[in-house]
């Protein structure tokens, strides 16, 4: 403890210079603390917000997950999924408990005098339901009767409901959709906004009355819940997979002619894109670190100098060159900390700024706070090895003739 207060004392000396030299610490602390607490967030919002999919649930697409630009134009030349794919996957996949299909665009939305530009329309089969994660707060979703007759009814989102009805009952009563009336019969549950994204903005409708309204030349979407949940996710994709490829006649080492995407792909992509945004991140700080660390070696070798006579006279009054290798590895360490528990503090507002004033969640740690600051110690500790080294090797005779 005593080596610890001198050490402090020394550094209490000078405050301006101690603080100039925290600066590459401070920063390079601070953008780990930032940019890990956005990562963080993005994960668990991702999972908890983006990935909708029940875990037994997964999606045939056209597309599927594009990566590159190449995959993009490779998917553009696949053939699309018509009612009949629909109809030969749903009739024989066994391993599929249920089969479903949807359909999504933009449009215009009104009601007397009050208009929405700009709605995302989804059609969808009358067991969207038991496939996806619509909650329904009042009314009912289409029966399979009205999808298979075209029926004009339409369940809506909240922000729809507010919009146009404000504080009336929707349900019974009549929108227009793209020029045509349609009856709400159900209204879902508010989810709010994913990343930005307004999840209450829509409004769903009968996958025959969609394909009426707005053409059928658009691509299908299977959603596809497995027959015995998880453990029979692998078995269903496999027997939909023969399905598909045999109907497109895809030779036996071709690639799939569409896309599969569930929650543990989704999670993947999300994963290797975070990764790749954390190395560079790290990479960037670490450049400040390394900064930061050369100018606090610098500032003790500087230190030792200037109290070559100090150190004499403790030399002189018994301090062997453990007490001085450790005086001055201290101060290094406690200069660093100090840098780090301000980068951790200003790292964690920032978070907290971006949370505050953008769509991007943040999440701060406590692990991430226990990180910045070791690395803060760590970084201190090897830049006042050397300077604590050279202090403790002083011969004390000539340090106290040091003038």
């Amino acid at each position: 403890m005593e080596t610890v207060r001198i050490a402090a004392t020394a550094l209490n000396t000078h405050k301006l210079r101690s603080f100039l030299t925290l600066l590459g610490v401070i920063i390079g602390v601070m953008t780990i603390v930032a940019v890990v607490s956005v990562i963080s967030g993005l994960n668990n919002y991702i999972e908890e917000k983006v990935i909708q999919f029940n875990p037994d649930t997964y999606v045939v697409t056209q597309f599927g997950i594009i990566t590159s630009r190449e995959a993009f134009i490779e998917a553009l030349k696949r053939k699309k999924f018509d009612w009949n794919d629909y109809v030969a996957v749903r009739d024989l996949c066994h391993e599929c408990a249920a089969v479903a299909a949807n359909l999504s665009t933009r449009a215009a939305v009104k009601r007397g005098a009050d208009r929405m530009t700009d709605v995302r329309v989804t059609g969808g089969t009358a067991n969207m339901v038991q496939v996806t994660n619509i909650d329904l707060e009042a009314g009912r979703m289409f029966s399979r009767s009205e999808d298979e007759h075209s029926a004009l009814v339409t369940v809506i989102g909240s922000d729809v409901k507010d919009q146009l009805f404000g504080k009336l009952d929707p349900l019974g009563r009549t929108i227009w959709i793209a020029n045509h009336p349609m009856r709400v019969i159900g209204l879902v549950r508010k989810q709010g906004s994913v990343l930005g994204n307004n999840q209450d903005n829509q409004l769903y409708m009968p996958l025959s009355t969609f394909r009426k309204q707005f053409g059928t030349r658009r691509s299908l979407n299977f959603v596809i819940k497995a027959r015995g949940g998880v453990p029979g996710m692998q078995k269903s994709m496999d027997e939909v997979r023969v399905i598909i490829r045999s109907r497109r006649r895809t030779p036996f080492r071709g690639d799939d002619p569409f896309g599969l995407v569930n929650a543990e792909a989704i999670q993947a992509l999300w994963k290797s894109v975070s990764a790749a945004t954390f190395t560079v991140v790290a990479l960037i700080s670490s450049i400040s670190l390394i900064v930061g660390g050369i100018v606090i070696m610098n500032i003790m070798l500087v230190s030792v100098v200037e109290r070559t006579r100090e150190i004499g006279i403790r030399r002189a009054l018994g301090a062997t060159k453990r007490n001085i290798a450790w005086q001055f590895l201290s101060e290094a360490v406690l200069l660093s900390l100090g840098g780090g528990m301000v980068g951790v503090l200003i790292g964690a507002l920032i978070s907290l700024a971006i949370s505050s004033l953008s769509p991007l969640p943040t999440l701060v740690r406590p692990q991430l706070v226990i990180t910045g600051l070791g690395v803060a110690v760590l970084t201190g500790l090897l830049a006042g090895i050397i300077p604590a080294l050279r202090a403790a090797a002083l011969p004390p005779v000539e340090a106290l003739r040091y003038e």
